[in-house]
């Protein structure tokens, strides 16, 4: 039998929600917790998820099959994130600078490296490894200009069996020359790489235009063309992250009444359009976004890192934008989506709106999953789903055990885990069925960048 096929048995406390919800409130009606229970994967999926005596009651016994007891520990949909640049990893925690010049003296030095496979190669290994850490199981990535850098990454994620979505960059001015490509190699790269990796196992596709001041009329027509052309591709961009962001797209395309606009009159919006930041949105961007159903991804510790801005995360929802939470890294500070949950907590705050525990739960597994429009392949527990997981440890610090101890409901020790929780309160993560991190006993994982 293979190992694929083989029966794996969990036991937990397991969190998740029936399916994707409309508000708050159906967040909440969503949400369902089983206090001790069995779950059953095989062959990559869910296959059934019990009240653990139930089982018990029929006859299982837990030393005659493949069996990991994570009793006192929350397992949960494995986190998604929405926005995030491997190549910018290494320079994480890059002083001073706010977006435009952050990008000059950083970010453009940095991803000049990827031209080198064997350097995309090993970032990428150390960035899964590191995204699975953090109990993160699905992110959309920005690869870099260089087309080897997303055959590097792709290679690497299918070597984890990971979901991924994600693309080569697109740019062919207001760059370095070193990093510039043409609408034209841009089109024939990106095609190919979508021909070899859209669907390929666990692996999507994103046209991945960097953001409108990098890209001619021609080159974002010629994304517009790729999206016409492969259908069921995804589109990745940065929206109205920086107020002097959003001055410069005015001045470089004064004929369009804004910035989404510009987007939007090359065909790059729709449901599988994913926007970073959103922090600086018009009226008509806000209803232009809830119509297209595109998706604004909430980077928190990016946008209070770079001095962008705070997302209107409450306005977001009662205008029905999809939302899903994005570590930004290296903008953001941490690939932790419970460090990024407990910074979304505080912006929240500062405009008068409460984010519930639940609800940052929602954000970070089923939300993320109904936004990316995988809902119907992972976020929740439903037999059928893809396994991917994360465990989740109350007690994953001496700080977080003391308070956690003294919280009285599962809502409450959820609160503390998005609070004060990093990589240190992740017990374990699977992909797809397998157990591919277990706290404390892996080996070092560092890049050797030469």
């Amino acid at each position: 039998m293979s190992e694929a096929s083989k029966s794996l048995y969990l036991r937990g406390t397991f969190l998740d929600f029936t399916g994707p919800a409309a508000d708050a409130g159906d967040v909440e009606k969503n949400f369902r917790c089983l206090d001790d229970g069995l779950m059953r994967l095989e062959g990559g999926l869910v296959r059934e998820l019990v009240p653990y005596p139930e089982a018990v009651g029929r006859g299982f016994k837990p030393g005659e099959v493949d069996f990991m007891d994570w009793s006192g520990k929350f397992v949960v949909p494995g986190f998604i994130d929405a926005h995030v640049h491997y190549p910018q990893t290494e320079m994480i925690a890059s002083y001073g600078e706010q977006l435009l010049d952050w990008l000059s003296m950083y970010t453009f030095p940095t991803e000049r490296k990827y031209a080198d496979k064997n350097r995309a190669r090993a970032v990428s290994d150390f960035f899964l490894r590191e995204l699975l850490k953090n109990g993160t199981t699905t992110a959309v990535v920005f690869c870099a200009v260089f087309p080897q850098s997303a055959d590097a990454f792709f290679e690497a994620a299918e070597a984890l069996n990971m979901r991924t979505v994600a693309g080569k960059v697109m740019m062919d001015r207001n760059a370095p020359d070193y990093l510039l490509d043409t609408p034209e190699s841009a089109y024939e790269d990106s095609l190919r790489l979508i021909d070899k990796w859209h669907g390929r196992g666990r692996a999507l596709y994103a046209v991945t235009p960097r953001f409108a001041p990098t890209s001619t009329d021609a080159q974002l027509r010629m994304a517009g063309k790729l999206l016409e052309d492969r259908p069921g591709v995804y589109m990745q961009t940065h929206l109205a992250e920086n107020k002097n962001e959003v001055r410069w797209v005015a001045e470089l395309f004064p004929r369009h009444r804004n910035y989404l606009h510009v987007y939007e009159s090359f065909g790059l919006t729709g449901p599988r359009c994913l926007f970073a930041h959103c922090v600086h949105l018009d009226e008509d961007e806000w209803a232009r976004m809830a119509e297209s159903r595109s998706v604004a991804c909430f980077s928190p510790t990016s946008n209070l890192f770079l001095g962008s801005g705070m997302f209107d995360y409450k306005r977001a929802r009662d205008e029905g934008v999809r939302v899903a939470l994005a570590t930004d890294v290296g903008g953001g500070t941490s690939l932790s989506q419970l460090a990024s949950l407990g910074e979304a907590y505080k912006i929240c705050q500062l405009s008068g709106h409460k984010l519930s525990a639940v609800e940052q739960l929602y954000l970070a597994t089923m939300g993320g999953a109904s936004s990316l429009s995988l809902d119907g392949v992972l976020g929740n527990f439903e037999p059928g789903k893809e396994a991917d997981l994360a465990v989740l440890d109350p007690g994953g610090t001496d700080l977080m055990a003391m308070r956690s101890a003294q919280a009285g409901s599962v809502r409450e020790k959820l609160f503390v885990l998005t609070t004060l929780g990093d990589d240190r309160a992740v017990a374990g993560a699977y992909a797809a069925g397998r157990l591919v991190h277990v706290r404390g006993e892996n080996p070092p994982n560092r890049p050797r960048l030469g």
